[in-house]
C-alpha cells in the first residue's frame, strides 16, 4: 500500500463515527447506562499476570518488575524498545546492528527475550507500541514462566483487545526532522457480548543522521466474544512492516567515540537497509468452570521475513581513515506456540492459595543465510572521516564462516506453581518447570554436516513474601534459567557446541515494595546473578561468539511509579550495577585487571513527571543520566557518561481534541548512549521537538 493510502485509511478509521452509533450512545445515557469516554489511564499497573501467569498484585510478586503504561508511552513520545528502556532501572538498549531490538538486562545481552501476552516473540526486528496497553519488564531469570533464555529478564508487551465498549482515538505527530506518525485505535461493540478493535499505524521518519530514514506501518484487528458469563474468546491478526536505513553509527578514536561527526554516515546508505515483514495470528480462550477455577489457552502463529544489508565502519580511526566492511543476512522464521493453563484459586485446607498447572508446545522453523561483501573500487576499503559516505559496488559471496542453514526447534514443557497464603502477612511462591528442547540444524555450507541436540531443562523458582503492613511487602527469591549453547537465536550449531552444557543463570534477590501513599509504588531490589558456561558477542561480527566462562552481576535497583496525587504522575528509577567476566577471555584488554560486561553503566538514573495544573493544561519534565560504560567485551572503548533533560506541555482542546509538545535533550547534550561494538557507536540525538495532536472520544 502506498503512503497516501495508509494515511487515508488510518485517518478514516480514527475519526469516523456513525450518526447511528452516536444516537445509540445518547439513548444509553438517557437510560442511565455507563458510557466509556476513553479517559487516559495512569502510569504503572496494580496487578499483572506476567510474572506468575495468575492475576497477582505487584506487591506480592517476589521479583523486580517495571511497568510502562500506554499513557506514559504517549506522554513521552516513546517509539521504540530502546527509548522505553532508558526508564527501566538495570536495563540498557544496544543498537542491534541497526536492524533489531537488542537489550542488556542485569548485564545479560539478548536479542530474543521478547514476548507478546506472555508468548515468545523472539525474532530479530524493531517492535512498535501502536497496539499495546503496556510494556512490562521483568528483571532476573524466570524460566519457570517463560522457558529457555531470559537470563537477565524479559520484555513483555501486553496487547490491546476489545473492551466491548465504544472508544475512538487518533493521534498525528511530527518532529523537527520532518518525520510523520499517525496511529488509530477504534474499539467498537457489535452487541452486548461481542466487539472488534482495530489498531493501525503509519510512520515515515527522518533522522538527525544524514541519509537515515524509516518507513513502517501496521494493522492489528482483534475481536472479542463473551460466550455466556463464564467464557470469553479473543482472536486477532497483526501485519507489521518495517523498512529503514541500516545505520551502524560511528567508529572510535583512541578508545573514545569519534567526536564532531555525529551526523556523518560511514558507509553506503543507499545499499544499507533492513526490512522486516511480520504476520502474527492470535487466539485466546478462557473458561471459568466455577468460581476460582479457570482454564485458559493462548496460541500464537508468527510468520516473520527479515533481510538486512549493511556497509559499515569496521575499524577504529587510524591516520584519519576508517576501514569499511559489508555483508547481508536473511533470517526468516515460522513460530507456533500454544500455552494451556489451569488456575485454581481457593483454599487448601484452611490456607488460601492459587495453584497453576500448565503445559506449552512450540515449534520454530528458521532459514539463516549470511553473505559477506567485497567492496569494489575503494583502495583498502578505506574512507576519510572527512568524507565517509560513499557510493560503491559490492560483490556478495558466501565464505566458509558465513552461516547458511535451516533450523528446526521444538519445545514441550510442563510446569506447576503454588502461591500459598498461610496468613495475611505471608505468601510463598514456589514453582518448577520442565522443558524438553530439541534443535536440528541442517548446515548447508560446503563440506558441513547436520547437527542436533536435545536439552532437558529443570527450572525452579522459590519466593517468600512478608507483609508487615497492608501497604508494604518484603521478599526474597531464587530463580534459574537455561539457554542451550546454540545461542538465543539458535542460528548455528557445530559438533563442539552440540556437546556443551547449556548456559545457566542463577538469581538471588531480596527486595521490598511499598505504597507510601495511595496510588504510589516504591520498589527496591538487591540481587546477585551468576551466569555460567556463558557466551559473549565477538567484537569481530564475522567470528563466532566467545566462550567467557563465568559472569557475575550484582546490583541495587530502586523504582518509583504511578501517581503522587490525582494530578501528578511519576516514573523514576536508579540502578547501581557491576557486571564482570570472572574468567578472562582473549578478547579482554590485557591492561584491564577484570573485564566488565559491555553496556552496563555503574550508575543509571531516570525520572519523568507529568503534572496537570487543571483539567486542560499539564506539563512534563524528565532527566536521564548514565555513568560511563564499555562498548564491547574488549573494554578497549569507553562510552562517556552523560545527562539529558526532556520536557513537555499538554493541552486539552474542545470536543475531545488534545495537543502536546515534547522537547527532548533540552540543553543539547552531546552524548553516546549505546553501541554494538567498539566501532559501531550510536550518537545521541540533539535537541528534538515533537508535536502531537490527538482526538479521543
Amino acid at each position: 500500500m502506498t503512503r497516501s493510502t495508509w494515511l487515508a485509511t488510518v485517518a478514516v478509521i480514527a475519526f469516523s463515527v456513525s450518526p447511528a452509533r452516536a444516537a445509540d450512545a445518547a439513548d444509553d445515557a438517557a437510560q442511565g447506562e455507563i458510557i466509556v469516554t476513553g479517559e487516559r489511564g495512569e502510569y504503572g499497573v496494580r496487578s499483572t499476570s506476567t510474572a506468575t501467569k495468575t492475576n497477582t498484585d505487584v506487591r506480592n510478586i517476589p521479583q523486580a518488575l517495571t511497568v510502562i503504561s500506554e499513557s506514559q508511552i504517549e506522554d513521552q513520545g516513546l517509539r521504540s524498545i530502546a527509548e522505553l528502556l532508558t526508564f527501566v532501572p538495570g536495563a540498557t538498549a544496544g543498537t542491534g546492528e541497526a536492524n533489531r531490538d537488542q537489550i542488556t538486562l542485569r548485564g545479560n545481552n539478548t536479542t530474543a527475550d521478547f514476548f507478546i501476552d506472555g508468548v515468545r516473540d523472539d525474532v530479530q526486528y524493531f517492535r512498535d507500541f501502536y497496539n499495546v496497553d503496556r510494556v512490562e519488564v521483568l528483571k532476573g531469570p524466570n524460566a519457570m514462566i517463560f522457558g529457555r533464555g531470559g537470563g537477565g529478564g524479559i520484555v513483555n508487551r501486553v496487547g490491546k483487545r476489545s473492551t466491548l465498549n465504544a472508544y475512538r482515538e487518533g493521534l498525528v505527530s511530527s518532529d523537527s526532522f520532518g518525520g510523520v506518525r499517525v496511529t488509530a485505535d477504534v474499539d467498537q461493540p457489535l452487541s452486548g457480548n461481542a466487539g472488534v478493535r482495530i489498531n493501525a499505524l503509519y510512520e515515515n521518519g527522518d533522522s538527525f543522521r544524514r541519509h537515515v530514514d524509516l518507513e513502517r506501518y501496521g494493522l492489528n484487528p482483534t475481536a472479542g466474544i463473551q460466550v455466556g458469563p463464564a467464557t470469553r474468546i479473543d482472536i486477532g491478526y497483526e501485519y507489521f512492516h518495517d523498512r529503514r536505513t541500516t545505520d551502524r553509527g560511528l567508529p572510535s578514536l583512541a578508545g573514545e567515540p569519534l567526536e564532531g561527526r555525529d551526523k556523518s554516515f560511514f558507509g553506503d546508505p543507499d545499499d544499507s537497509f533492513a526490512k522486516a515483514d511480520v504476520n502474527i495470528a492470535h487466539f485466546r480462550a478462557e473458561h471459568e468452570f466455577r468460581r476460582g477455577v479457570m482454564l485458559r489457552n493462548i496460541t500464537h502463529y508468527g510468520h516473520y521475513d527479515k533481510f538486512y544489508q549493511n556497509i559499515y565502519p569496521n575499524s577504529a580511526v587510524t591516520n584519519g581513515e576508517v576501514v569499511l566492511g559489508a555483508y547481508n543476512s536473511r533470517n526468516d522464521r515460522r513460530n507456533l506456540f500454544s500455552q494451556t493453563d489451569l488456575i485454581w484459586e481457593g483454599k487448601l485446607g484452611s490456607i488460601d492459595h492459587t495453584f497453576l498447572a500448565g503445559f506449552e508446545l512450540g515449534r520454530q522453523k528458521s532459514r539463516n543465510h549470511r553473505v559477506s561483501g567485497a567492496i569494489q573500487g575503494l583502495p583498502g576499503n578505506r574512507v576519510s572521516i572527512d568524507d565517509p559516505t560513499v557510493d560503491v559496488d559490492v560483490i556478495y559471496a558466501s565464505t566458509p564462516s558465513d552461516a547458511n542453514n535451516r533450523t528446526r526447534a521444538s519445545v514441550a514443557a510442563i510446569y506447576v506453581q503454588e502461591q500459598l497464603r498461610p496468613t495475611d502477612w505471608l505468601e510463598i511462591v514456589a514453582g518448577l518447570r520442565f522443558d524438553r528442547f530439541k534443535l536440528e540444524v541442517d548446515d548447508l555450507r560446503a563440506g558441513s554436516s547436520d547437527y542436533d541436540r536435545t536439552d532437558n531443562l529443570w527450572s525452579p523458582r522459590l519466593g517468600l513474601v512478608l507483609k508487615p503492613t497492608e501497604r508494604m511487602s518484603v521478599y526474597g527469591s531464587f530463580s534459574r534459567s537455561y539457554l542451550p549453547q546454540s545461542g538465543d537465536q539458535f542460528s548455528g550449531l557445530t559438533s563442539a557446541s552440540a556437546q556443551l552444557k547449556p548456559e545457566r543463570f542463577d538469581n538471588l534477590e531480596i527486595g521490598g515494595k511499598w505504597e507510601p501513599i495511595e496510588g504510589l509504588l516504591a520498589t527496591a531490589a538487591v540481587y546477585q546473578l551468576d551466569r555460567t558456561n556463558s557466551q559473549s558477542p565477538n567484537p569481530d561480527p564475522s567470528l563466532p561468539p566467545l566462550l567467557t566462562g563465568e559472569q557475575r552481576s550484582r546490583g541495587i535497583e530502586l523504582g518509583l511509579e504511578r501517581s503522587i496525587t490525582d494530578r501528578w504522575q511519576v516514573s523514576a528509577g536508579y540502578a547501581l550495577q557491576k557486571a564482570e567476566i570472572r574468567e578472562r577471555t582473549s578478547a579482554c584488554n590485557p591492561a584491564v585487571a577484570q573485564c566488565e560486561v559491555p553496556l552496563v553503566p555503574r550508575h543509571s538514573f531516570s525520572l519523568w513527571n507529568r503534572y496537570d495544573f487543571n483539567s486542560r493544561v499539564g506539563a512534563g519534565l524528565g532527566v536521564i543520566a548514565r555513568s560511563k560504560s564499555y562498548a564491547s567485551i574488549s573494554n578497549n572503548v569507553r562510552l562517556p557518561g552523560y545527562a539529558r533533560v526532556d520536557a513537555a506541555v499538554f493541552y486539552k482542546l474542545p470536543n475531545g481534541m488534545e495537543a502536546q509538545l515534547n522537547l527532548e535533550n533540552v540543553f543539547g547534550a552531546d552524548y553516546f548512549p549505546t553501541a554494538h561494538n567498539d566501532n559501531n557507536i550510536a550518537p545521541g540525538a540533539p535537541r528534538t521537538l515533537k508535536g502531537t495532536v490527538g482526538y479521543r472520544f
